[in-house]
């Protein structure tokens, strides 16, 4: 396999390959619920190139506890989960966007947190989903979003791998394959298993020599699915057009109108100049080869930074997000304090991301196994629920 070989990403009839790839403006939550905001920034991102505007659907519950305290972000030392709750819209909010962003031409992307976010989602049938890397074991919600069609056939997915180790993947990877064969039986292949792999670095900002581009054949080969970048670096060319040299069929990076907009991401986000800069770069890089996108950036930029960025190929956790893992990702968490000695019962617990001040509990697998135990310690509100407290 050379570097732009590889599957290819099928959305609504159209097919994206390194050759067309698919980029993605990330809006995430930076119009802060003002829907005039969010088409304004929808209308920039196409003039900048884009062919899809990606949202976040926010339920804080569904993704912190109360007690999860001050996060470092772009913006500063903020309280994650007070933040989330201000970025909480109305249904209508979504409906909305959606119909603005589809008459314009673009794909409509939009991330669920959990099973309440990916129901209402699932009821505006979008023509394609994204998991976040935080989500990636959430096994649960994997199920759900798993089951969700399109004109009969599984929705394309665009799963992404940050703060992920292969193993991680392969049970992600996996219960989508699992549920498609079980639908639809015969080769997915054939049959139209789209799911793509986005390599992504949860480091905000990401440096550009943490991403290991040369293991996007290797997933790619690996894992039998399409693969992309997810990108969180701030140079508005480097990754994007040597990920696509690498075989990425989808680009993706955070867009904002103003890096001093007060957006949680708007820091390290593109404004509309860099955001077409990138977006001319990555057309650019796909009508050349590998080695021709390499030996350009490595003539404008130096060889040894090049390299660096390309990487060995192992995927392993970048040196940036390596102190995350198990923290960014979702485990088991208390919802209330519980007693040693008592029953946990269903509400007295859910998969929550851990973020920085809290324990993180057994991961999402087990969360079926939780109900009925005895609690073996007192476990306080908000801590992880471990093997040794059941």
């Amino acid at each position: 396999m050379t570097e732009n070989d590889g599957f290819s990403l099928k959305i609504d009839g159209k097919s994206y390959s390194p050759k067309m790839p698919l980029i993605i403006a990330e809006l995430g939550t930076s119009h802060n619920g003002d829907l005039s905001k969010a088409k304004e920034m929808t209308a920039a991102a196409a003039e900048a190139g884009a062919g899809c505007v990606k949202f976040q659907m926010v339920y804080a519950d569904e993704i912190l506890h109360p007690n999860t305290g001050l996060v470092p972000l772009p913006g500063g030392m903020i309280r994650l989960y007070d933040q989330f709750k201000s970025l909480e819209m109305p249904n209508e909010f979504y409906i909305k966007i959606k119909e603005y962003t589809e008459n314009m031409g673009l794909l409509f992307l939009c991330t669920p947190f959990g099973i309440k976010s990916a129901s209402i989602l699932r009821n505006m049938q979008p023509k394609v989903v994204k998991i976040a890397s935080p989500e990636l074991n959430f096994t649960s919600l994997l199920e759900d979003v798993a089951s969700w069609d399109v004109q009969g056939m599984s929705i394309p997915v665009l799963l992404s791998s940050g703060v992920s180790r292969l193993a991680d993947i392969e049970i992600a990877i996996n219960i989508f394959r699992e549920e498609f064969t079980r639908r639809h039986g015969g080769t997915e292949l054939s049959k139209g298993f789209n799911v793509c792999l986005l390599h992504c670095v949860t480091s905000y900002p990401a440096p550009e020599t943490d991403y290991n581009l040369r293991v996007l054949p290797n997933l790619s080969a690996i894992f039998g699915v399409s693969v992309g970048i997810s990108d969180h670096s701030l140079d508005p060319e480097l990754v994007p057009a040597l990920a696509a040299g690498m075989g990425a069929c989808v680009i993706e990076k955070h867009f904002c109108l103003s890096r001093n907009d007060p957006g949680l991401d708007d820091p390290i986000a593109l404004e509309p100049v860099d955001f077409l800069k990138m977006t001319k770069a990555v057309k650019y890089a796909a009508q050349l080869n590998s080695n021709e996108i390499i030996a350009h950036y490595s003539r404008e930029r130096g060889k040894e930074l090049i390299q660096q960025i390309l990487g060995n190929g192992i995927k392993r956790l970048a040196p940036s997000e390596e102190a995350n893992y198990r923290l960014t990702n979702r485990s088991i968490h208390a919802l209330r304090d519980i007693q040693k000695d008592e029953i946990i019962k269903k509400g007295d617990y859910a998969v929550l991301r851990t973020e920085k001040i809290l324990r993180p509990g057994l991961e999402p697998v087990w969360e079926k196994e939780i109900e009925g135990r005895t609690a073996q310690n007192f476990i306080p509100s908000g801590e992880g629920i471990r093997f040794e407290d059941i």
